[in-house]
């Protein structure tokens, strides 16, 4: 009850000094994606909303495969843009509402299968209406998609040289362990500046990856923030979700 108190103060002093935010989140139910509808509804319902953030979780897969019903709607006047959604290829308007937030120049937080979000496999039937964007990775995120090391696990993760403070406030990396596959994400954009390495431990030939940085997209500069963290494993970690804590507020900055 003293909890619940507590969030409540937080929501309505955040309110009432105006930094409410909207946020969206898009999120995909399927077994590789990691639970990441009920991971992204849980760190809603306990960082953001009482934060006093506006949260809307669109699900993907409504009403059917590779639709993400009221994205287009919910993105008009969102302030954040959360990705947790792998191999979806979009109808026009839905990846047009994605793309003109990025280019307003507006915020996005990927997390793990963010990294190949809208890239088909060669053997994946793309339907007729439906838009894929295997360029997202390299152009927006910043990184690559060329495979994963599962050996080693879970691998360590270390504090990047140079990372930037106020990302890790709160965040003791030594709690932090990638319980899922090391994702294989070098070379990075130029721009980017990493936060957190893995590295994966012995009987792994992978050499060190960054699981999470930062940089900025387009002519507008939309602030990007990526991590490959996020298995369920991983979001019972306090060190992880303060992690994305801090990633939405730099974001939002």
């Amino acid at each position: 009850m003293k909890t619940c108190l507590v969030a409540l103060l937080v929501f309505f002093a955040c309110a009432d000094d105006g930094h409410s935010s909207n946020i969206v989140i898009m999120a995909v139910e399927e077994p590789d994606n990691y639970d990441a509808v009920n991971s992204m509804n849980c760190f809603a319902e306990s960082e953001l909303r009482p934060a006093g953030h506006q949260v809307t979780v669109v699900v993907g897969d409504r009403p059917t495969k590779h639709h993400f019903e009221g994205l287009v709607s919910a993105l008009r006047d969102a302030d954040l843009l959360i990705l947790f959604s792998r191999r979806r290829f979009l109808p026009k308007e839905q990846m047009q509402a994605v793309r003109a937030h990025l280019n307003a120049g507006k915020p996005l937080l990927g997390i793990r299968t963010a990294n190949h979000a809208f890239i088909p496999r060669p053997k994946d039937v793309v339907e007729a209406g439906l838009t894929t964007w295997p360029e997202f990775t390299e152009e927006v995120l910043g990184g690559q998609n060329t495979g994963y090391e599962t050996k080693g696990l879970p691998y360590l993760v270390s504090k990047a040289d140079d990372a930037e403070s106020a990302l890790l406030k709160g965040v003791n990396t030594a709690n932090i362990r990638g319980h899922q596959s090391l994702y294989k994400v070098l070379p990075l954009a130029a721009d980017a500046k990493p936060l957190l390495i893995g590295t994966a431990k012995a009987g792994s030939s992978t050499e060190p990856q960054p699981v999470a940085w930062t940089r900025h997209y387009g002519p507008k500069n939309a602030p990007i923030f990526y991590t490959s963290l996020g298995a369920p494993e991983d979001m019972k970690i306090s060190d992880v979700r303060q992690l994305l804590t801090n990633a939405v507020t730099w974001c939002l900055k």
